[in-house]
């Protein structure tokens, strides 16, 4: 299994560097290097992580396969130990491709509470996996901004009558296709040599992430011009997405290789006009019915940008 030895080095890497000038955000970038710095969980952070439902790991399976799982449970699942150490009171769900978690390896987590509109990134290493659940010696944590959350209300749902099927494969179904097209949100997971796994958000009007002959694009919004998953893509391709329908609780799980593309402001599908677009390739999908949450009702995010071009009608 690839195992990449996470660096705290503080500051962003090359990758993260190179977008920046790209975009012309390296100077409003550079203000906000400070949260990048050694994590330390108290506070107001520890009573977020303390009530909420749903979260998100990026990791690597046993065969060394990126992956960004769900991890649900009631409030208290995720238990601040330390300052520095995360404890998560579950595992990714049987029959996930994360549910045997390989220890001692960066991990990637992204903890989002949808009714509020709020998120919190942390990412760190797990020193222990088991039946009890995940331990995370957590290096960064810092919250990102409320845009492109859809307002919704989760509540758990007991499992499914009968075992249902988890699909693996490598090619998009009909069903997979039609749930990525009509999602407002998605989950993220990127990694770096030395920097780590990461997860992240996206989320806009259903049908920003457009299919088309087996891949998958979507264009960037503007967001805190940090571009830590853009950074990632470009110094390692290897990216996982998370796609949950909330009504069902069916999930979608895709391992593969991003690209970013630079493209000319406005064009069609450049919906928020940042002249930025990520390309997906899926390699490896695992489907089923793995999130233990259901939401009733959705509200649309206020920012969220309109739809370009024609493909949000397929």
């Amino acid at each position: 299994m690839s195992n990449p030895v996470r660096n705290t080095t503080a500051g962003f890497h090359e990758g993260e560097l190179a977008v920046q000038q790209r975009a012309g955000m390296a100077q409003e970038a550079a203000r906000l290097t400070g949260m990048l710095a050694r994590a330390q969980l108290r506070g107001g952070v520890t009573r977020f992580l303390a009530d909420r439902t749903f979260a998100a790991i990026t990791a690597r399976d046993t065969d060394g396969t990126l992956w960004t799982s769900p991890l649900a449970g009631p409030p208290g699942f995720l238990h601040v130990v330390s300052p520095t150490a995360l404890e998560v009171r579950t595992l990714p769900a049987e029959g996930d491709p994360l549910h045997h978690l390989p220890v001692h390896q960066p991990v990637g987590l992204i903890v989002v509470e949808f009714a509020t509109r709020r998120r919190l990134r942390i990412n760190g290493t797990l020193p222990h996996a088991g039946n009890d659940g995940l331990q995370v010696e957590v290096d960064q944590a810092y919250g990102n901004c409320p845009q492109y959350i859809q307002n919704r209300h989760l509540h758990p749902v007991p499992a499914p009558l009968g075992e249902e099927p988890v699909r693996h494969g490598s090619t998009l179904a009909q069903d997979d296709i039609d749930l990525i097209r009509r999602s407002d949100t998605f989950l993220i997971g990127t990694t770096h040599p030395t920097r780590g796994n990461d997860a992240s958000h996206r989320g806009g009007p259903a049908g920003f992430v457009r299919v088309e002959d087996g891949r998958l694009w979507w264009p960037d919004y503007w967001g805190n011009n940090m571009f830590n998953t853009l950074g990632n893509l470009q110094a390692d391709p290897t990216a996982a997405l998370l796609f949950c329908d909330f009504a069902t609780g069916r999930t979608l799980h895709l391992s593969g290789r991003a690209d970013l593309e630079w493209t000319r402001p406005g064009i069609a599908g450049d919906d928020d006009r940042t002249g930025r677009r990520v390309h997906f390739t899926p390699e490896h999908l695992v489907a089923g019915r793995l999130l233990p949450l259901q939401g009733d009702s959705v509200t649309a995010a206020p920012d969220n940008p309109p739809l370009t071009d024609q493909h949000s009608a397929q």
